[in-house]
């Protein structure tokens, strides 16, 4: 099954199956799906993982590498085809597009296929959405910014995991959204949600408003698991800076959705640079914060409430005697998670319901 768009229906069907619900057996029908799972590049060209989401594959390359003739190959849902086919020379000094046919010949998607050769953008003015669609239908709001260069950064949340309990909630009721009313123009705005009876099944009641550089695929097994922190950066990070103001909701509950008493919510704001290596490729919510390959990190002192706007800066410190090597950062060995979420205890599904985090006109510096 395809983990890249999960809606309610896919999860009750899948329980039914689990549950020996199925009624009888039939001949499979040709697949439907028309999905790039997977990509390759020969060498060690690449210096992350591929990135896929549902319209784009992005390669992360160094700037010096010659992108004049790539050979991708690509790993297709069952019986979909490519075109060009997988494995075709192409120029990629500009973003190349392929069209994917599904099994049964009735859907097509075009991927837009581009290296990543650029740090990520360092101004964040949440000024730019668009909405993640499928089926005709526009479901939550996906923010991109912008690096000095023109390249697009897009900002990952967890609002891909809300969509399995709540497909029908209309862009403003996820947990990450665009809010008209910033520090300046539009902004950011992060609300921890109840997940509803789904949720509370697979012990995850709640799911925080986040907002991170990096991309988010569904991990039933683990859904901390599910963030996947951060993106190549070849500078060294000073401070963090920007405007925020946050209201806890009402009462702080677990897990098992019991209170907590005497406790309020806290927001969350912080910034991780950490080394990538083959047995780390990224780091997720389990391990964000204590992984040992953390070099350096920032974070707001205190997530208390403000219900005025309130600029923080928080400057980047080396963790315990740890330091960047000039090499490995040229090479593009280092990945910067910046991390915002509504509920600082929400990979545990510690939180608030109502807990509202806004954020706006961040800057990153640097050296």
């Amino acid at each position: 099954m395809n983990m890249r768009f999960f809606s309610l229906k896919n999860i009750i069907t899948f329980m039914g199956i689990l549950l020996g619900l199925s009624s009888c057996i039939k001949e499979e029908a040709p697949n439907a799906e028309a999905d790039i799972l997977s990509c390759e590049v020969e060498g060690n060209l690449l210096i992350r993982e591929p990135v896929i989401s549902n319209h784009e594959v992005k390669l992360y390359a160094n700037s010096w590498n010659d992108l004049s003739a790539i050979a991708p190959r690509f790993t297709l849902t069952q019986g979909a085809t490519i075109v060009p086919e997988s494995g075709t020379i192409r120029d990629f000094s500009s973003p190349q597009t392929y069209t994917v046919t599904s099994e049964d010949r009735q859907w097509k998607k075009t991927y837009t296929v581009k290296f990543i050769t650029s740090d990520i953008a360092t101004e964040y003015h949440f000024e730019h959405i668009r909405f993640h669609e499928y089926g005709g239908r526009q479901y939550f709001h996906i923010f991109y910014d912008h690096t000095v260069d023109g390249e697009e950064m897009t900002w990952g949340s967890g609002n891909t995991g809300f969509l399995i309990t709540n497909s029908t909630a209309p862009a403003e009721d996820y947990p990450t959204c665009q809010s008209k009313n910033g520090y300046q123009g539009k902004c950011a705005k992060l609300t921890t949600r109840s997940t509803g009876f789904l949720g509370k099944m697979f012990k995850a009641p709640l799911a925080a408003g986040n907002l991170f550089t990096g991309t988010f695929e569904i991990n039933m097994a683990n859904m901390a698991k599910s963030t996947r922190f951060g993106t190549p950066f070849r500078k060294t990070p000073l401070a963090l800076t920007g405007y925020y103001k946050y209201i806890a909701g009402e009462t702080l509950t677990d897990k098992n959705s019991q209170k907590v008493p005497d406790q309020k919510d806290e927001c969350d704001i912080y910034a991780v640079l950490y080394e990538v290596t083959h047995e780390v490729p990224y780091l997720d919510g389990t391990n964000i914060k204590t992984h040992p390959n953390i070099v350096m990190i920032a974070q707001l002192p205190q997530g208390k409430q403000t219900e005025q706007w309130k600029r923080f800066s928080l400057p980047f410190s080396v963790v315990e005697g740890r330091k960047i090597e000039p090499a490995k950062l040229q090479a593009g060995k280092y990945n910067l998670a910046i991390v915002m979420t509504s509920s600082k205890g929400g990979a545990q599904f510690l939180g608030a319901v109502g807990s509202t985090l806004y954020v706006d006109e961040m800057q990153l510096f640097y050296q």
